[in-house]
């Protein structure tokens, strides 16, 4: 049961990830979308996880299905380096680094307040 809850919400979470990423696109040469993507699952880990957590305990395979599966593919870390590495290849190193260290700050501060909203 746990197993297909999580293949179920990777799926769901991919197709959610490719749909937002394309409707999104780039800004100029920066790969908006994925921010946006990894940005936004971010928040809403942080909310789901403490919610679950801390206010209404879910059981194991809808936690994992929303988290490990949903959000786990609905955000991407390989996608962020892929489109980081395209950025050095063609030689826009500023944007890369915008790019990398842009999203691991608001990631960071994304689940923070996810936690946040959630104990409200």
């Amino acid at each position: 049961m746990t197993i297909v809850a999580v293949a179920v919400g990777g799926a769901a979470g991919s197709l959610l990830r490719y749909a937002l990423a394309r409707w999104i696109g780039t800004a100029g040469n920066f790969p908006l979308g994925i921010f946006t993507v990894n940005i936004v699952g971010a928040l809403l880990l942080g909310f789901i996880a403490t919610l679950m957590l801390e206010r209404m305990p879910f059981s194991d395979p809808v936690r994992l299905a929303l988290t490990v599966g949903l959000l786990g593919g609905f955000t991407t870390f390989s996608t962020l380096t892929l489109d980081s590495l395209a950025l050095i290849d063609e030689g826009r190193w500023q944007m890369a680094l915008l790019n990398l260290v842009g999203s691991a700050a608001a990631g960071l501060a994304a689940v923070w307040l996810g936690q946040q909203l959630a104990r409200l």
